[in-house]
C-alpha cells in the first residue's frame, strides 16, 4: 500500500490515542499527537511552551502576554502572533509531515488541514459516557463527578477550536469518513475495524485512479 494518512478525531476517554498507536503500528506510520506542537515550534521559531499551553483551544490569546518573554517582540511579534498565525504554523507542520511519510494524526483539525491530500481517511472515535468517565477517573485519580466535568470542559474546548478553524462541526458524522463507538468492540478490535476500513478505502481509490 502506498502512503496513507489517517486523521483521528476522538472524544475524551474513548481510547483514541491507544487506537491511533495500534493504527500507526499496523500501517508503519508516524504517530503525531502532541509531537506536532514541537514541530510547529521548530518551523515557526517560537516557543514550544506557547503552543503546548494553548493546545486545541480557541481564544487562547487572552493568555498570550503571560508568554511575552518567551517569544519574539517588535513588529514581527505584532504581525505574526495571532490565533490564525499559530494555527497556520501548526497546519504547515501537519502538511510537511504528511508529505514525507504515512502518518496517523490525532486531533488538531488535521482532517481539515489535509482535505486536499490523496489517500487520507478521517475517523472519529466515540465511547459510552460511563466508559469514558471510568477511564478518566483512573487516569486522573478522581471521582466520577470530577471526571465528567473534566470530559465536558475538554470537549467544549476541542469543539470550539475545531468548529472555529474548520467551519464544520466537531463530532458530526458528516465531517468524517467513519465514526465508531469503541465501547462496542474494545480498543484492539476497534483498531482492527478501522484498519480494515482504511485498507478498503485506499484500495478503492487506487483502483479508481488506474
Amino acid at each position: 500500500m502506498e502512503k496513507v494518512i489517517i486523521n483521528v478525531g476522538r472524544q475524551v476517554g474513548c481510547g483514541g490515542r491507544e487506537i491511533a498507536q495500534l493504527l500507526a503500528k499496523e500501517f508503519k506510520a508516524r504517530l503525531l499527537d502532541k509531537e506536532l506542537l514541537d514541530l510547529a515550534a521548530q518551523e515557526s521559531g517560537f516557543s514550544a511552551k506557547l503552543f503546548k499551553q494553548h493546545d486545541e483551544h480557541r481564544g487562547f490569546f487572552n493568555h498570550l502576554f503571560h508568554f511575552r518573554g518567551t517569544v519574539t517582540s517588535g513588529p514581527f511579534y505584532e504581525d505574526k502572533l495571532s490565533p490564525e498565525a499559530l494555527f497556520k504554523f501548526q497546519s504547515d507542520a501537519i502538511r510537511k509531515a504528511a508529505s514525507e511519510s504515512s502518518c496517523v494524526f490525532i486531533g488538531r483539525s488535521a482532517d481539515y488541514v489535509l482535505r486536499d491530500m490523496e489517500n487520507v481517511v478521517n475517523v472519529f472515535i466515540t465511547a459510552d459516557m460511563e466508559d469514558r468517565i471510568e477511564c478518566v477517573s483512573k487516569v486522573k485519580m478522581c471521582d466520577s463527578e470530577t471526571a465528567r466535568k473534566l470530559i465536558e470542559r475538554k470537549e467544549e474546548e476541542r469543539a470550539a477550536y475545531y468548529n472555529y478553524y474548520t467551519g464544520k462541526k466537531w463530532g458530526d458524522s458528516k465531517s468524517y469518513d467513519l465514526c465508531v463507538n469503541s465501547s462496542l468492540l474494545g480498543i484492539e478490535n476497534t483498531a482492527r475495524l478501522i484498519s480494515g476500513f482504511v485498507r478498503e478505502v485506499i484500495s478503492k481509490k487506487e483502483v479508481n485512479c488506474d
